[in-house]
């Protein structure tokens, strides 16, 4: 079974997310949003960071780590629904349920328990409405 056939594709993206070891979710995250978006959410500058951490070489801080496991858990009902193109533009583009702030930058940026809510919310009205 898929993650798009799945009842509840949030959370099993949720216990994926949570279960997988961090290389791998950085390797997914890579994947499905590109080195670029995944350097901008760890807030590094360099996509050689996100590179070591997906070939498991480098390791980031703990917050850094829950924060792009809450990435996965978001991207990839997305891209399984769409694609990982849209994936790429929801989580950089202004969204009208954030108060028109971009998800990326809200993860980035905001404690994850002030802003994380938000964008699940965000992501499932998206994924229900498009």
């Amino acid at each position: 079974m898929t993650l798009a056939e799945h009842a509840r594709p949030d959370l099993e993206a949720h216990t994926h997310a949570t279960r997988a070891p961090f290389a791998q979710v950085a390797a997914e995250l890579r994947a499905v949003l590109g080195a670029r978006l995944v350097a901008y959410l760890g807030g590094v500058r360099e996509t050689r960071a996100v590179h070591g951490w997906a070939e498991g070489e480098r390791t980031p801080g703990q917050e850094v780590q829950q924060r792009l496991r809450f990435a996965l858990r978001i991207a990839l009902p997305i891209a399984a629904a769409d694609s990982d193109a849209v994936a790429q533009a929801w989580f950089q583009g202004l969204n009208p349920q954030l108060d028109d702030r971009s998800p990326a930058r809200l993860l980035r940026d905001g404690d994850l328990e002030d802003v994380g809510p938000a964008v699940v919310a965000a992501s499932r009205a998206f994924l229900v409405g498009g």
